[in-house]
Order: structure tokens, then C-alpha cells, then sequence
């Protein structure tokens, strides 16, 4: 009976054993699956960042192209009312 007690114990034991070591390779398949995710999230990250930066760049060009543009115009309008000014000053 003794004999037969052991036996279940140690038939137990590698039961568990094995269900373990499956559960060590599962587990390890998870890391590793978690890990390339982790990659490819950082990865796709570094190039969201990038594009923005590049977008930030196209936008700070075109506001100094807009506030020029807009200098410019502000200027002709000011010459253009001085003149108007001067002729409507001038006796017919």
C-alpha cells in the first residue's frame, strides 16, 4: 500500500511537472509576443513623432510665408490710403 501511495505521489508529480513546463513555454511565448508588440508600438511611435515633427515644421513655414504675406499687404494697403489721402487733398 505504501508502494502504491509513492506511486500516485510521484505520478502526481510529473502530472505537475509537465502541466508546468507547458505552462513555462506558454508563459514564455507570451513574454516574447508581448515583447514584439512593445517593439512595433515604439516603433510606430518614433514615426507618429516624426511626422508630427515634420507636419510642426510645414506649419511654422507656412505662418512665417502667411505673416510675410501679410506684411506685405498691410504695407501696399498703408501706401495706397497715403496716396488716396494725397489726391483727395489735392484742389481740382
Amino acid at each position: 500500500m505504501a508502494d502504491d501511495l509513492k506511486q500516485f505521489a510521484d505520478e502526481i508529480k510529473r502530472h505537475f511537472d509537465v502541466t508546468a513546463e507547458s505552462l513555462r513555454s506558454e508563459i514564455r511565448q507570451v513574454a516574447e509576443g508581448l515583447i514584439s508588440i512593445d517593439n512595433q508600438t515604439e516603433r510606430g511611435f518614433a514615426e507618429v513623432r516624426r511626422e508630427f515633427d515634420e507636419v510642426k515644421a510645414m506649419i511654422k513655414f507656412s505662418h512665417a510665408e502667411l505673416a510675410r504675406r501679410l506684411d506685405s499687404h498691410e504695407h501696399d494697403i498703408a501706401d495706397l490710403r497715403e496716396r488716396i489721402e494725397r489726391l483727395e487733398r489735392k484742389p481740382s
